[in-house]
């Protein structure tokens, strides 16, 4: 009985992918694999004047959804669970330009690339805290 069984599945399978017009249309339902972006959204139209302190881990936002901008609130785990944060620890206290736009080639600091049309003529995402 199992080869007869075997050889029916056998001749469907050949059938279907032989001759699959023969064989009734099934279609399978559709499935969204993410609905999460996998760009990050441009925060600000430029970088962020910050203090750094030597020593100490900080989060730089790579999403663009923090409200702390430039630093990271976990907003990404629920808004872009794609994108994660960039922790980096400078080894002295200094100052630094961080970017916004979060299109830099150098995270977490600006590069100018917040200067590019792309960049300027884009949107920004509506504030909802003050």
């Amino acid at each position: 009985m199992n080869t007869i069984i075997s050889g029916r599945v056998r001749k469907l399978v050949s059938a279907t992918l032989i001759q699959p017009w023969i064989l009734p249309i099934i279609t399978a339902p559709k499935v969204q694999l993410s609905t999460l972006p996998t760009e990050p959204v441009i925060a600000a139209k430029k970088p962020f004047k910050v203090e750094l302190i030597g020593g100490k881990r900080h989060s730089w936002c790579a999403c663009g959804h923090s409200k702390k901008q430039p630093f990271c609130d976990g907003a990404h785990k629920t808004k872009a669970q794609g994108l994660i944060p960039l922790r980096f620890v400078p080894e002295k206290d200094s100052k630094a330009w961080l970017c916004g736009c979060k299109y830099t080639a150098n995270p977490p600091y600006c590069d100018g690339t917040h200067k590019q049309e792309f960049i300027q003529s884009a949107l920004l995402p509506v504030n909802t805290h003050s």
